[in-house]
């Protein structure tokens, strides 16, 4: 039989990039979103094998909710040989604004804490397997913090910590761990930017380079590698100089802004 790759938010961007890039190499896909009508119409136009592809409309915000899909996922399909927790969520950041408060704590809850409840029904079945790839979405943005984007900044900050600390925890029974840290790709996600984006992708260009990182045997991959030169080097600038080169850069946008 095919593997199975679980992927979340898979209804547009980097998710359903991937899951066009997986489907081509052959593989059965678990898709989760929580446009599931969105998604539903995709799925009819790739006019695949019966049994090839899937849907489980989740919020992965809702912890019960994506630990269902997860579930559902279990007893329709089996548990699957690579789970993606893409999901994620992108909006400017103010401290000062008591409205962004909520910002961040819907950050959090869409890019950590679930995350971590994509993962939650498949680990112990993968242990008790001796096999299986759990992938984290991490971003080149949680290498350093960025003005006006410190929500997001910490959520995938707190993405490359976890996955590191999940990545030991699963070692000893077979299961690896991959940390993805994207660049700047070509997503509703990042349409919307006032800022240049060096070395950005396409969605599809980045979803080759990561299905690679994906079936190979990395645990930690910048994609593309330019950006991973420039995480190095910004990971060791001084503040001073680190600050100097921000300075006057345009801040994301805030949730609201036109």
């Amino acid at each position: 039989m095919a593997p199975l790759a679980y992927i979340t938010g898979a209804s547009s961007g980097i998710g359903q990039a991937l899951a066009v890039r997986f489907l081509a190499a052959g593989w059965r896909l678990a898709l989760v979103a929580r446009r599931g009508d969105a998604l539903q119409g995709w799925i009819d136009e790739q006019q695949a094998a019966p049994g090839t592809l899937a849907l489980y409309p989740a919020d992965v915000r809702d912890v019960a909710s994506i630990t269902a899909a997860g579930r559902a996922c279990l007893a329709i399909q089996g548990l699957p040989d690579v789970v993606v927790a893409n999901a994620g969520i992108s909006i400017g950041f103010d401290t000062a604004e008591v409205a962004d408060l909520d910002v961040m704590r819907a950050i959090y809850e869409t890019n950590n804490i679930g995350m971590a409840a994509t993962f939650q029904p498949f680990v112990r079945a993968m242990q008790q397997r001796g096999s299986g790839r759990l992938v984290g979405m991490a971003s080149v943005a949680g290498i350093r913090g960025l003005p006006g984007h410190g929500a997001y900044c910490a959520s995938k900050a707190a993405v490359i910590s976890y996955c590191e600390s999940l990545r030991g925890e699963c070692r000893p029974f077979g299961v690896s761990v991959l940390t993805l840290l994207p660049g700047y790709v070509h997503t509703p996600l990042t349409a919307q930017n006032r800022y240049a984006m060096p070395f950005s992708l396409s969605s599809s260009d980045f979803a080759d380079r990561a299905f690679r990182a994906i079936t190979g045997r990395s645990s930690y991959r910048v994609i593309p590698w330019q950006m991973g030169v420039a995480a190095w080097l910004m990971r060791g600038l001084p503040n001073a100089a680190f600050d100097a080169l921000f300075k006057g850069r345009p801040r994301k946008h805030r949730q609201g802004d036109a």
